[in-house]
């Protein structure tokens, strides 16, 4: 039974999965970099939980209860009793590869799970670092967390069995999301689909074609998405879009994984999106 749960990371993706993990009743421990940082994952899940107040999803007295059930630190020990530790942090692999190494080492219980929010990370080497190979796989939750039903299982040719099974009870039976199993390829399922049709976007926009409004409003209007490709970017964070074309065009070398210039150059500039307050829109 996994009743408590650490998560490395308190950024858009780190407290979302915290947020989700103590309104299912977890005790739940989120580690970052600095009390700064520790404060804003705070804020953030305090806000996402007074909006799912104002909206009648939940009363005061489930926001008080779910916040009383999560404790912010910037100890990385506070992770030692964990029954479940989700990396959430930067999508870079000299980072994940030191965290699951240190984390690793530091678990007490032997079936303690540890399992990675990356996108196109390969699993397979988070667990060969980590020194309990047979309990890391990756666990890839959609942007917002609270709101989005989905998630992605992905084992690498070292889990075992019980580790995912434990994950998919987790996920579908405690958490009440949609598990997916995904084979531990760069991308999994759904970026492999996606992130290709944005960078085709990227470049279309880069190249003149249409402005990025009317390309997001054939999308929207023509296709029926609910968000255009360039919109959908900026929400995603366009560093981490970067990221995750990098590492599928080093794994499988086909050209449309390859990030385009303008996107180099935006997160270069510190363009990312909404996160920082501009991308392809101001915000």
């Amino acid at each position: 039974m996994i009743e408590k749960v650490g998560v490395i990371g308190g950024g858009l993706m780190g407290s979302g999965i915290t947020e989700v993990c103590a309104r299912a009743g977890l005790d739940t421990v989120v580690v970052e970099v600095t009390e700064e940082a520790a404060q804003a994952a705070r804020a953030k899940v305090t806000g996402s939980l007074s909006k799912a107040q104002s909206r009648g999803k939940i009363t005061e007295q489930d926001v008080s209860e779910t916040l009383e059930r999560i404790v912010f630190t910037t100890e990385l020990g506070q992770l030692k009793d964990r029954d479940l530790v989700v990396e959430a942090a930067s999508e870079r692999e000299d980072i994940k590869l030191d965290l699951f190494k240190q984390v690793g080492a530091l678990l007490e219980k032997d079936d303690a799970i540890l399992a990675s929010n990356t996108s196109s990370i390969p699993i397979v080497k988070l667990g060969a670092v980590s020194g309990r190979a047979g309990s890391v796989m990756g666990v890839h939750f959609f942007n917002p967390a609270p709101v989005m039903q989905l998630v992605e299982l992905i084992p690498s040719l070292t889990t075992s069995p019980q580790t995912m099974e434990r994950m998919q009870h987790f996920v579908g039976e405690t958490l009440g999301k949609q598990p997916i199993e995904a084979t531990d390829r760069a991308g999994f399922v759904v970026n492999s689909l996606l992130v290709p049709y944005l960078l085709s976007a990227i470049r279309m926009y880069e190249a003149g074609y249409a402005s990025a409004a009317d390309i997001d409003k054939g999308m929207v209007l023509g296709c029926g998405h609910p968000m255009g490709p360039l919109a959908l970017s900026d929400l995603i964070g366009l560093d981490t879009i970067r990221a995750i074309g990098i590492s599928m065009y080093d794994e499988f070398k086909e050209p449309l994984y390859s990030p385009p210039p303008l996107l180099d150059r935006m997160v270069d500039a510190g363009l990312l999106g909404k996160k920082s307050g501009h991308g392809f829109y101001a915000y």
